[in-house]
């Protein structure tokens, strides 16, 4: 017999097959006994008939510890009531090795317990249907960029300087020097852009932020492209053509898992151009009519992108805020230098920000004011600068959190399910 993954299960009905997985559930009938039976491609429901397979066999189907594994020869047949629409008839089954009694039952538990046995919650349903999302979206951010041209550019996860602030950093020794775990790829991708024109990052960043809302990750994984000669409107068309293309990419491939998920999907099938454009004012304006009143000069908290986001069908983007409350490369705008060229884009249903960026500092001078009024370290810096010295030019770039639009997509509470092992504030193990 063929070794056969569940998920071409439709093609073979008729012929003896053999299937490699796991018990996922069990339960017997007078003289029938059902195994359902994932492989990580899906699952299948092997019924066991007394009498078509051995005395022996019939009476250790009754046993098998849950998560026990194990190997399924039998016939495919097509069953309407069967999960999944197809059946396997068992003709024998191999037991690989008997699982101790498994930890996670049925019963309700503690997210403290699921996480302390994230290992084994990575085989649930739900936790396999978050991934399968995870996966999907990285497959379409590639896709999107390879296919217009952009080319792939790694960066370095150890750093010698910060790039969003000295206060989130972990710090490491590197050889008797201080380094730190990168809190963005960008710096790297934009002296990649003085080369290639269109590059793209994709990898963790970290972030040592005292934080524990649902929001919140000290390692996500980030999706980084940068565009020489690109402005701030460009930038803002590219992010909002990759959301609607990334959303539209889950809903074509991944309907399943959002409704394994109980994902309600009309929101997303509403993600479509164009996006609605906000300047920062514009913003400040809409929250102080709903009672939320934040100083001019202030960055906006998650409960200001809720009443924002909440206003619109679609994801939000909001521009040109404070140069104050942003990052020391932001570009300021030259027809109002006091805030400055950049642009968040917010999910709607109170996901917050996914995407955030703007065009770069391109002038040299201004830029070493720049790290100095941040008080950076100047030599630390000097390669970043130079890339003003030879050739600079406009350039501009983002980034995408991939947790948080994994989050949205699946209508998740917490980030901590859009990655395999979430690294949070009180959280390491496993």
């Amino acid at each position: 017999m063929s070794h056969i993954y569940i998920r071409d299960i439709g093609a073979h009905v008729g012929e003896d097959i053999t299937v490699k997985g796991w018990l996922y559930h069990r339960r017997s009938s007078g003289r029938l006994r059902f195994l359902v039976v994932r492989d990580g491609t899906g699952t299948i429901q092997a019924t066991v008939f007394k009498g078509e397979v051995s005395e022996a066999v019939f009476e250790q189907s009754d046993h098998i510890p849950l998560e026990s594994s194990l190997i399924v020869h039998g016939t495919v047949r097509a069953d309407q009531r069967a999960p999944g629409g197809y059946e396997l008839s068992v003709r024998d089954l191999e037991l690989v090795q008997a699982a101790e009694e498994y930890p996670i039952t049925p019963k309700d538990h503690g997210v403290g317990f699921l996480m302390q046995h994230r290992h084994l919650w990575l085989r649930s349903s739900r936790q396999q249907a978050c991934l399968r999302v995870r996966a999907e979206v990285i497959r379409a951010c590639r896709d999107f960029f390879d296919g217009r041209g952009f080319i792939l550019l790694d960066a370095p996860i150890l750093t010698p300087n910060a790039c969003e602030g000295t206060t989130t950093l972990f710090e490491t020794d590197y050889f008797g020097e201080k380094a730190y775990l990168t809190q963005s790829g960008q710096l790297y991708v934009e002296a990649g852009a003085m080369a290639f024109g269109k590059v793209y990052c994709f990898g963790p960043t970290f972030r040592a932020e005292q934080s524990k809302t649902r929001r919140h990750l000290m390692e996500f994984w980030m999706i980084e492209p940068e565009v020489a000669y690109a402005d701030l409107d460009e930038i803002m068309a590219l992010a909002e053509d990759l959301v609607v293309e990334v959303v539209a990419r889950v809903l074509e491939r991944c309907r399943e898992p959002l409704q394994t998920l109980e994902r309600d999907m009309a929101p997303l099938e509403a993600v479509q151009h164009p996006f609605p454009r906000l300047s920062y004012d514009q913003a400040l304006d809409i929250l102080q009519q709903h009672g939320e009143h934040v100083p001019w000069g202030e960055d906006f908290g998650s409960g200001h992108e809720t009443v924002l986001s909440s206003q619109f069908d679609r994801p939000l983007l909001v521009h040109r805020y404070p140069s104050q409350c942003k990052a020391f490369y932001m570009k300021p705008d030259p027809q109002r230098p006091e805030v400055a060229l950049c642009v968040d884009v917010l999910a709607p249903e109170g996901y917050g920000e996914i995407i955030g960026g703007g065009q770069r500092l391109d002038d040299l001078a201004l830029l070493q004011q720049r790290i100095r009024e941040h008080g950076l370290s100047e030599a630390a810096f000097q390669w970043y600068t130079d890339l003003r010295r030879y050739g600079s030019v406009p350039h501009a770039g983002f980034g995408m959190g991939i947790e948080r639009v994994v989050a949205w997509l699946c209508g998740l509470q917490h980030v901590r399910e859009t990655i395999p092992f979430p690294r949070m504030l009180e959280q390491m193990y496993p």
